[in-house]
């Protein structure tokens, strides 16, 4: 009874999202950013490091407490036979494990059904739902058995569409398909084109009309997510502080995903140096402020928490999360951590500007040389 109550008790210290570098899938996707950006390149993660040096390296004491840790690969995350142990790992140091998948590797949910109920409550599984795929391939059906024996098993999940244009005329469909097979309908995310410099959405259609499009599937995350994108963030932002982007294989420390190196997470023997981004993100906007923001990385954002965006609940009664991982993602960043002083967010905010300054200038005489070259050629 005490460890249950433990469990409901805590709160998250950081949220860490870590890239798993397997850069290949089974499936092939139409708005898959990887392919967009002809990144597939059939690697499979294989670990250098062993399972015990990954508990170190990502203990409570060294970040602080009881982390939210996002496992997600450039391809299909569970490819790899290492990010099932590297789960158990980190579930076995308290932390909670969040794993996105394409739901279709059967043989990785028959072994976390084995697992123990402790490991089992602190699993969350982000399913894709990439219907044209599994239509095609005709593993509808063992896709959704996968979800259902991850729900027998008190695992926390949840579902979530891609909506690119091709699958408007599907519409109806999924939705008939989702409510027979979930009980519910599924999250919607936004479909993104990496290849822009805005990060623009990938869609023939301007932003309101597929908004418009897309809303009737009620969801939180694609709520959330459509007032959020092409919204330029200026206020001060802690990701590097109270959460990190770090490569598992590497061990390379990343404010966020274009934030500074902070250093290596398997130098065990140095402490980490959190540094908050503050508020001169390089960023055209938050495009995955679904997870950093409704977590808290800028407390002035209220109103949603992750818990909302992650959650639904079916017609029987149940829901998606389970108590102790929807405490979990209910509660916010600011909770557990201090903000800074007004000096030194000064003091953050008046190096990137400097550091962008000296950018500028020597881009510029860069550009000056290369002009002298290419003319005395």
């Amino acid at each position: 009874m005490k460890r249950v109550v433990k469990q409901i008790m805590d709160k998250i210290k950081r949220f860490i999202d870590c890239y798993i570098p397997t850069e290949t899938c089974n499936l092939r996707c139409h708005y898959c950013y990887i392919a967009q950006k002809r990144k597939f390149n059939n690697k499979i993660l294989k670990l250098k490091r062993t399972y015990s040096d990954i508990k170190k390296a990502f203990s409570q004491e060294r970040l602080g407490g009881v982390c939210l840790i996002n496992l997600c690969a450039g391809g299909e995350t569970l490819l790899s036979r290492d990010v099932l142990p590297i789960a158990k790992a980190l579930i076995e140091e308290g932390h909670y494990v969040m794993i996105v998948s394409n739901g279709t590797i059967s043989d990785r949910f028959k072994e976390i059904s084995q697992w123990d109920e402790r490991l089992k409550s602190h699993l969350f599984i982000k399913f894709s739902f990439h219907y044209l795929e599994l239509v095609r391939l005709n593993i509808l059906d063992r896709y959704f058995s996968n979800i259902k024996l991850m729900k027998e098993n008190n695992v926390s999940l949840t579902v979530e569409l891609t909506p690119s244009d091709e699958l408007i005329g599907y519409i109806d469909e999924i939705k008939e398909v989702c409510l027979t097979e979930l009980d519910t309908l599924c999250h919607v995310t936004i479909a993104r084109d990496d290849r822009t410099d805005g990060i623009n959405h990938l869609s023939k259609y301007d932003f309101q009309k597929y908004k418009e499009i897309w809303s009737t599937f009620d969801s939180k995350m694609f709520e959330f997510k459509s007032n959020i994108f092409y919204q330029k963030r200026n206020e001060f932002c802690y990701a590097g502080d109270w959460s990190l982007y770090i490569n598992i294989d590497s061990g390379t420390i990343r404010q966020c995903y274009c934030g500074k190196l902070l250093g290596n997470i398997y130098n065990y023997d140095e402490p980490i140096k959190f540094e908050a981004v503050g508020a001169r993100c390089i960023l055209p906007h938050c495009y995955n402020g679904h997870s950093f923001l409704t977590l808290g990385d800028i407390p002035e954002i209220t109103g949603t928490s992750y818990a909302d965006v992650r959650n639904r609940k079916c017609s029987d009664g149940t829901e998606w999360l389970t108590p102790n991982v929807k405490y979990i993602m209910q509660s916010r960043l600011s909770e557990s951590n201090k903000q800074y002083s007004f000096y030194r967010k000064f003091r953050i905010n008046h190096q990137a500007d400097s550091f962008r300054e000296f950018m500028s200038t020597f881009k510029f005489y860069q550009k000056l040389h290369d002009i002298k070259i290419k003319n005395k050629h």
